[in-house]
């Protein structure tokens, strides 16, 4: 039974309690190669998949802000299952923008049934990473085939739809959302990175695989106009690096406080008394929460620029322009917080950190390998340009 989640408090309290029980075997899972199938089928259950969805279709339809706090909660207590539902939620809004009443109303009781929606997005031989090879070839009677390799399949392994990004003969990227066991489909558990060891990023191969129609959703119409489409999906992300963050953090404190041994120069019995480590870690501490406080503001200028896209307001672009360079601030201090923290946590504690037992190293290992999904430097580059120059940051769904 799949519980409907009514409103943004309920959201937030089911992530809560979910985040300290994904915590408990958390670095287990890490340690071991565990993939979380039943954390991620206990997900689904909980109705936490579809509170994005509309009222009008029988969703909560929470705001950014509770949408990003969600994501907050469940990286923090393991940031491998906090990154799974990410592209979930990101082609959700990829319907939200594109689909038709028709494909909405399916696919949100899909969602509302606990059913995952994964991804096929990035392809490891493109020129770049937002350049598409895989192609969707229009056949007799409207239908399509799509034949390709598909790389950083977050999710992929454990979804009921995998979403496939590939350009049509006119070059323009359009998602088909192809159902898992479909003919001609294969998902591979190839991931092999040192950390987000447990989201199964591997491959999605693709051979001549038949998508229906009604079944295919034009993802090129988003850029025609004012959009935090490239916003949300970076919230999304910095949202699960503050959760890791916040992880570091409170294991770090945790070792500290029960590991550690003192220098014996400060002349206190507890390494938690000591003054110099007192003052670094209310350091870490300090970039932890400001990663926090821009990941709320991030959310609510999001959820102001949805309400003037909405009404079509005369400032909707303008809001627009705002939202986007609000995420991309708390993205690089988000990509800051969790890999400083997480590094940084190990000198406060000493050499009895670097043993395996403990694995503290997850969060730094998760820190690094998340946060280079697209580059800190970019995001500090569009921040700056819009502060000295006014120039408002591309549309390109990555900003």
């Amino acid at each position: 039974m799949v519980n409907v989640i009514a409103d943004d408090a309920e959201a937030l309290a089911v992530a809560a309690r979910l985040g300290e029980r994904f915590a408990e075997g958390a670095s287990q899972r890490d340690a071991q190669r565990i993939l979380p199938e039943d954390e991620l089928d206990e997900l689904s259950r909980s109705g936490l998949l579809g509170i994005t969805v509309p009222r009008r279709h029988g969703g909560a339809e929470v705001s950014y802000r509770t949408l990003g706090g969600v994501f907050r909660l469940l990286a923090a207590g393991d940031s491998s299952i906090g990154q799974i539902p990410q592209n979930h939620f990101f082609f959700l809004d990829v319907l939200r923008h594109n689909a038709t009443e028709r494909q909405l109303t399916f696919f949100h009781a899909e969602v509302l049934a606990g059913k995952r929606l994964g991804n096929a997005l990035a392809e490891a031989g493109a020129k770049n990473a937002h350049a598409f090879e895989t192609k969707l070839v229009a056949q007799p009677g409207g239908d399509f085939r799509i034949s390709g390799t598909k790389n950083y399949t977050t999710g992929a392994l454990f979804a009921h739809w995998i979403p496939v990004f590939a350009i049509d003969g006119e070059d323009r990227v359009n998602a088909a959302f192809v159902p898992s066991g479909a003919d001609g489909l294969a998902v591979l558990d190839d991931w092999d990175g040192i950390g987000q060891r447990t989201t199964a990023s591997g491959t999605v191969l693709l051979d001549d695989v038949h998508v229906p129609a009604e079944r295919v959703v034009p993802h090129y119409r988003t850029f025609d106009g004012p959009e935090i489409f490239g916003a949300f999906g970076q919230y999304l992300h910095a949202a699960i690096d503050v959760g890791i963050a916040d992880a570091a953090l409170r294991d770090g404190g945790e070792a500290v406080r029960e590991l550690s041994r003192p220098w014996w120069e400060a002349g206190v019995e507890r390494t938690a008394d000591e003054p110099l480590v007192v003052q670094r870690f209310g350091e870490l501490a300090l970039r932890v929460r400001a990663a926090g406080a821009l990941l709320a503001e991030a959310g609510d200028a999001l959820d102001d620029a949805r309400r003037a896209l909405d009404s079509e307001a005369d400032d909707a672009e303008v809001k627009a322009a705002e939202a986007s360079i609000a995420v991309t601030a708390v993205r690089a201090q988000a990509d800051e917080a969790a890999v400083s923290v997480s590094s940084e946590i190990f000198a406060l504690i000493g050499a009895r950190a670097a043993r395996t037992g403990r694995n503290l190293d997850r969060h730094w290992r998760n820190a690094r390998t998340h946060t280079l999904h697209d580059p800190r430097r970019w995001k500090v580059q569009h921040l700056g340009n819009y502060a000295l120059n006014g120039i408002r940051p591309p549309r390109n769904g990555i900003v």
